[in-house]
């Protein structure tokens, strides 16, 4: 009779000691309240991070100085208070901004000036206080430097008048009967003129120019805005005698482009 094989018996359950649970005397977790082991960096029912959290970021040097570093104060946090200074500080540099207002504008039309190019510019009518026969104010801004307006005496002046207003960069003065030096000398020449610039506004800019005694241009910087008059006055000449009149040969005068 053949052997039946044998049924598999099922092994018996082996009983194990169950471990002793560790004392959890770790800081508890700051969100479910489990306490856990000290070693441990997250909960071990929630798995909330217990790890001290990052320290805020450091404050920008300004936000540590007074009146902008917070402060908690008995009856208020100190806001009206940097308000306030903030508001005093805007109008400071709003009533700075109006006081130096003219020198910026004025600094701001200089560069202008040096960075654009200019052009010359001529007068509508010139006309004199008083002129010799033959040496009318005309002759002054006629593009010839042989010939000239003459004053008869100190204080004798040339008004040049314009149609429209324009920035006055600079003008060029060319004074004695002509360019030649030997012909330079047989009349008298301005040494110190008044200049008197009047802008569309009627404000008027008053300026002391000494000149050499010698033929050639001399350039006067100026930078006027809205000018539309120039006169200028003999305070000073040399070579001056009887019928030797102060001699200017050319003004001329130059605007910004």
């Amino acid at each position: 009779m053949a052997v039946q094989p044998a049924k598999p018996v099922a092994p018996r359950p082996v009983v194990r000691a169950s471990p002793v649970e560790e004392a959890q005397d770790g800081p508890p977790c700051p969100r479910c309240g489990t306490p856990n082991l000290p070693e441990r960096r997250f909960c071990r029912r929630c798995a909330a991070p217990l790890t001290a959290t990052a320290a805020p970021p450091k404050l920008p040097w300004w936000r540590t100085r007074w009146p902008f570093r917070r402060r908690v104060r008995m009856g208020g946090s100190g806001n009206a208070l940097r308000r306030t200074i903030a508001l005093l500080v805007l109008l400071a540099v709003v009533v700075a901004g109006i006081l130096l207002y003219p020198v910026g504008k004025n600094v701001f039309q200089d560069v202008l000036d040096k960075v654009r190019g200019t052009a010359p510019i001529t007068p509508g009518t010139t006309s004199a206080s008083a002129a010799l026969e033959g040496h009318p104010a005309s002759l002054s801004d006629d593009g010839l430097s042989n010939t000239y307006w003459a004053a008869p005496a100190i204080g004798d002046s040339v008004t040049y008048d314009f149609r429209t207003p324009f920035r006055l960069v600079d003008l060029i003065i060319h004074t004695g009967a002509s360019a030649d030096p030997q012909q330079f000398r047989q009349q008298g020449r301005p040494l110190v003129l008044s200049l008197e610039v009047t802008s569309s506004d009627g404000e008027r800019h008053r300026k002391e120019i000494t000149l050499n005694d010698q033929p050639g241009p001399q350039t006067v910087v100026t930078g006027i805005s809205d000018v539309v008059r120039v006169q200028l006055t003999v305070r000073e000449a040399a070579g001056t005698g009887p019928g030797r009149a102060a001699a200017l040969a050319e003004v001329e005068f130059f605007k910004r482009t």
